[in-house]
């Protein structure tokens, strides 16, 4: 056996599998390591379905090659995969299950995933033994179906070994060490006893430069060996396998093809064939958790008792939608652990804190994943970045604050919710609220309705002061929620008053020492600022695409307060300390990175009274010209005290108007909002949400981490020249010339519906055919119509250039407007007072 490899895979299921094969074939020297047998994990129960529908851009790009590179394998490896290409039918009982697919068919266009729309009565005449009396329509993909798992595993492991790569069962990984090179990782043959797996006496050691886990129901496990946190628990799932129906039997048998894959989304099932007879899959609720901090040494490939009474609803649902079903006996049935995560998507890239190491864990739809994302993670290992951003799938989106009960039970609620209406504006209440600021209180008085982001509550939006406690939900919609005129009224009194915006979920990092100014110069594109002032720049990977946004205020010749977006706080951190310790290794000066995000909490102040406010309350010698634009000028930061706080101010505005980020020292968080509400009324202050936000930055056209910047394309694309000093060296600078302009990030004008506005997931055509997508949208209150912001192709990104969004399967007319449509000369940021 080899001892010595480029790379190791830990787990030998679908996902471990995939990457297997994807990394041999890049011609990496792998090895892959099953503590039991190849799919003695999640994957031997799986009922192999093959979705192509997702809401993630990135999700869906997985999907869809694993779709594709399934069906070419047999070809490739002379192993049939069980691949039943029949289709996939999601039925919609309701308007707003229509709504959802319109949206998703958005995405689906934007990643080449081909569908059709059904009526009910092309369902009837296609499917006779369907109901559909009681549906809207339906979403029909035909070129996905289902998948035998072990066979598509063994065929991928076929194709890994043909590529050179080793596969070694019954070797269980007991330890990680990292040698500053290489992971030295320590194995134990495991052998049968009695029916168990027990470890033997044989010791042994693999030396891998590189080290992926693909551990599955073992996450937790992994996560001890690792000394990391990996909020991969599984859940419970059940399904039941029902005798031959007759009518089905006879239906095959005058010559008809098999049924698609049934999804009835509102009833929260999926029903396929078996052999005459059907198997049925709820997502029913009360789903347990389960392994929340080991599997037993006992369970091999093995289930659960079956609990009827918890899917009866679904099961009556089933011979609802399918009536010759209610005669049919039950013939088997399965209940078996499949791993989620809190927000549904698996963990893919490397773990926090540790080098070469990989994690590809989490997956509650492994077998539809499997093949994609050894297709993408091998891209990240062997060429730095994959072609598609992959941050939404990240491990480092969950932070330390993650703690076993909260992934436990935000992991059932993920499961409760795989049919439940995927709206946009979707919040979901468990386990909340759990991170809060000072201020949430008087915010919850005052109407505000909260979302989460990275834990953190903060305020979406402030509706009725008196609203019931399921105003929110009640208002979510696939097109303007009742909470839109909320927002609405948000927006414009910040672009006529002055409003306030709780943004303490802001990732804060403190940099100093000797080496931090050469340590930033090198690490961001831009020009670093002077003491006193502040820039916004960009940090970017090896492959010159954009990882992070930050606004660096430079507070002395060596110290830097960084402020990047508060959804990747620990993302955000490990790019920096890892390339703090590189910089560090290679003769730079000593740096401190300290995260500081917890120390201090921002309330963002802006409109155009904003600096009347202030003056209110500011304390100075001289208070009628401290903020004045002599003596605070726009770009820059001061130390300034607002009654009895002392304030880090800082004078930008995400909205584009007027106004000062208050970064104050946590603990002064309550009464600075009393503060500032105590003089704030007379100027016409208002709560305003981060819904509201979101639309304000599109009028001035600034770009959003995870939407218009990502790993998928450079700071030219995204038309961001001017925070680009092409006269100094920086890290990923030559990549990014070598790339070039793909295509380019726009600013457009919509004459959409009266009833939506985008979400940020539209296609944009160009006479019929796609030439972009939006990653942004919203609602202008300044030009009184939808907005948004996505990449074309660089010829039409000219001013004036007339392009289509598709929103509700139609067309409607849009225009690219020049960057920063409202106020492009900044004449209201930086008015004088």
């Amino acid at each position: 056996m080899k001892t010595h490899v480029k790379a190791l895979v830990v787990g030998g299921g679908a996902v471990g599998n995939g990457i297997a094969y994807h990394l041999a074939k890049a011609g990496w020297d792998t090895m892959l390591v099953e503590r039991d047998e190849l799919t003695s994990g999640s994957t031997w129960h799986a009922a192999g379905l093959l979705p192509l529908f997702n809401m993630s851009f990135a999700t869906t790009h997985i999907h869809k090659y694993s779709v594709d590179f399934y069906k070419s394998l047999e070809a490739e490896t002379g192993l049939n995969a069980g691949f039943s290409i029949c289709g996939n039918l999601r039925m919609a009982q309701t308007d707003a299950r229509m709504d959802e697919y319109m949206l998703y068919s958005s995405v689906a266009e934007t990643a080449g995933v081909y569908h059709e729309f059904l009526t009910p009565a092309q369902i009837k005449e296609r499917w006779p033994l369907v109901r559909t009396e009681d549906l809207k329509g339906a979403l029909f993909h035909p070129q996905d179906g289902y998948i035998n798992p072990a066979d598509v595993t063994q065929a991928m492991a076929k194709g890994a070994r043909q590529h050179g790569a080793h596969i070694e069962r019954k070797v269980q990984v007991n330890g990680y060490r990292w040698t500053g090179s290489e992971w030295v990782v320590s194995c134990t043959r495991m052998v049968e006893k009695g029916g168990m797996l027990v470890a033997s006496d044989d010791h042994f050691e693999i030396v891998a430069e590189h080290v992926v886990t693909a551990t599955g129901n073992h996450a937790q496990r992994t996560a001890r060996l690792l000394g990391v946190k990996i909020p991969a628990i599984p859940v419970e799932h059940q399904y039941i396998v029902t005798e031959p129906d007759p009518a089905l039997v006879a239906w095959r048998k005058a010559g008809n093809p098999e049924h698609p894959v049934l999804r009835d989304a509102d009833a929260k099932w999926y029903v396929r064939e078996e052999r005459g007879g059907w198997i049925l899959g709820p997502y029913e609720r009360n789903a347990p958790a389960r392994f929340l901090y080991d599997v037993p040494e006992a369970f091999r490939a093995d289930l659960f008792p079956l609990d009827l009474e918890r899917i009866e609803a679904e099961y009556m649902s089933m011979i609802h939608r399918i009536p010759t079903s209610e005669t049919v006996g039950l013939k088997d049935d399965f209940n078996g652990p499949i791993c989620y995560t809190p927000d549904g998507n698996p963990l893919v890239g490397p773990v926090p804190g540790l080098r070469n190491m990989w994690i590809a864990e989490g997956f509650s739809f492994g077998i539809t994943a499997a093949g994609g994302t050894g297709y993408y993670l091998a891209q990240m290992m062997v060429d730095g970045e994959a072609e598609i951003d992959m941050a939404s799938l990240d491990p480092k989106r969950y932070g330390n604050w993650m703690t076993t009960e909260y992934a436990a039970r935000k992991n059932e609620e993920c499961y409760e919710h795989v049919f439940i209406l995927h709206h946009p504006d979707e919040e979901r209440e468990a386990c909340r609220p759990l991170r809060t600021a000072p201020a949430y209180d008087r915010q919850i008085e005052m109407g505000a309705q909260m979302g989460q982001v990275n834990g953190w509550e903060r305020p979406n939006y402030y509706g009725p002061k008196d609203a019931p406690a399921d105003f929110d939900h009640d208002s979510r919609s696939f097109r303007r929620g009742a909470w839109w005129p909320y927002a609405k009224a948000e927006a414009e009194a910040i672009r006529n008053t002055v409003g306030i915006i709780d943004a303490s979920a802001f990732t804060k990092h403190l940099v100093r020492g000797p080496g931090a100014t050469a340590f930033l110069d090198h690490f961001t594109c831009n020009k670093l600022p002077a003491v006193g002032r502040i820039n916004l720049t960009y940090a970017l990977t090896d492959a010159g695409t954009t990882r992070t946004e930050y606004t660096i205020v430079r507070l002395k010749e060596n110290e830097y307060y960084l402020i990047s977006a508060g959804a990747w706080t620990a993302y955000d951190a490990d790019f920096l300390q890892k390339s703090a310790e590189d910089f560090m290794a290679a003769g730079g000066g000593y740096i401190d990175i300290h995260d500081v995000t917890t120390q201090w909490g921002v309330f963002a102040l802006a409109g155009p009274n904003a600096r009347a406010l202030l003056k209110e309350i500011v304390k100075d010698a001289e208070p009628e010209t401290v903020l004045s634009n002599k003596r605070f000028p726009w770009l820059s930061y001061r130390d300034i005290e607002l009654g009895m706080c002392p304030v880090r101010a800082v004078r930008v505005a995400y909205t584009g108007e007027l106004g000062w980020e208050l970064h104050y020292p946590i603990e002064f968080g309550r009464y600075l909002w009393d503060l500032l509400w105590s003089v704030g009324e007379k100027h016409g202050l208002k709560g305003v949400g981060a819904r509201a936000q979101n639309w304000l930055r599109q009028e001035k056209s600034y770009r959003a981490f995870g939407n218009e910047l990502g790993r998928d394309a450079t700071p030219l694309e995204a038309a961001l020249d001017r925070f680009v000093d092409l006269s100094k060296d920086f890290r990923g600078k030559q990549a990014m010339l070598d790339k070039g302009i793909r295509s380019l990030c726009v600013t457009l004008l919509i004459d959409g519906p009266a009833d939506a506005d985008p979400w940020g997931k539209e296609a944009i055509l160009k006479d019929g055919v796609k030439v972009g997508r939006l990653t942004s949208g919203g609602y202008s209150v300044a030009f009184g119509k939808q907005i948004g912001m996505g990449y074309v192709s660089p010829e039409l990104a000219a001013v004036g250039t007339k392009l289509k969004i598709k929103m509700q399967l139609k067309e409607w007319d849009a225009v690219v407007v020049e960057d920063s449509p409202f106020d492009p000369k900044n004449e209201r940021i930086r008015i004088n007072g």
